[in-house]
């Protein structure tokens, strides 16, 4: 038997909508047969498909093969949605998930969860990413809701209205503070790109760094970090060291902001650290940073 926990987030919400966004691969009419034959108890009771949820409440849920299997390929559905407004979406990408379609993720990737999340919410928008992030890099993404949305956010985009900071963890000891300002390769040229940085923490062999992207070249913290001669941990690509249990590259983009195209406000969202980094971390002898789950507008 499986159970699901309704938190505070989840409060007031139905029976049915709870478990459709649990289940996101599951028909609507299966969850309500589900609920409707008894086999599923709220709080250990009978329940309807409209019954209101408190936080604590727990859905018991009955041995099914089917459930099993529509459980499980909801898990590849789910999305962590960070802030949302009328038009924008910011989503939690993990390592290891493509932003966009392509080799090895034409089938999984996060702009198909997202689009999926919106379809399933009967939303008319169609999923398009303003931004990205390298397929082993975690952090937020920003999502336009329509193309007229993305056109928007996009300009802002190219104006440096968009920040973004990194957390990354690099072979070395780095000053405390400094510019990366080494050229790029992009589309055929070198680029000018210019990357900030502030020391953290670390000790004679590591260093955890904050980075700030100036400019939005491809790879370009990767290729300065490496060119400084100090390549990101787990970055084979780039020469950088692979710790023992790493299965990414050691880079988390932790704060994402930008301004509502109305002007009168900047939308900020935070991402701590991965748990996976934090233990790579402390294998290294270094703290985690205090880097608090924030989602606010102001």
């Amino acid at each position: 038997m499986t159970k699901l926990t309704a938190t505070a987030g989840d409060a007031g919400q139905t029976v049915l909508a709870f478990l459709q966004q649990q289940i996101p691969a599951a028909p609507i009419a299966y969850l309500r047969q589900l609920i409707r034959s008894g086999r599923l108890r709220l709080n250990h009771q009978a329940t309807s498909d409209r019954a209101l949820l408190q936080p604590g409440d727990t859905l018991s849920l009955p041995a099914s093969q089917r459930l099993t299997r529509l459980m499980e390929e909801s898990q590849r559905e789910q999305i962590e949605v960070l802030l949302e407004g009328p038009d924008f979406l910011a989503v939690y990408k993990p390592a290891g998930l493509a932003v966009h379609r392509g080799a090895g993720h034409e089938e999984d990737n996060l702009t198909r969860r997202v689009s999926n999340w919106l379809q399933r919410r009967k939303l008319p928008f169609s999923a398009v990413p303003v931004h990205r992030l390298d397929v082993g890099t975690s952090g937020p993404v920003l999502f336009a809701k329509g193309r007229r949305a993305a056109s928007t956010l996009g300009k802002l985009l190219m104006a440096g209205l968009v920040k973004k900071h990194y957390l990354a963890l690099v072979a070395g000891e780095v000053a405390e503070t400094g510019e990366l300002q080494t050229p790029v390769p992009a589309k055929g040229q070198l680029r000018t790109a210019v990357t900030r940085y502030r020391r953290l923490s670390g000790n004679s062999s590591y260093s955890l760094l904050q980075l700030e992207l100036l400019s939005g070249r491809k790879h370009q913290i990767r290729r300065q970090l490496a060119d400084a001669g100090h390549p990101l941990i787990g970055d084979g690509r780039y020469g950088g060291p692979v710790l023992p249990d790493s299965q990414h590259l050691f880079l988390h983009c932790c704060t994402l902001s930008w301004p509502d195209p109305s002007g009168d406000r900047r939308h900020t969202v935070s991402c701590p650290l991965p748990a996976d980094l934090q233990v790579l971390l402390a294998a290294v002898g270094i703290k985690a940073p205090d880097t608090p789950v924030e989602s606010s507008a102001h």
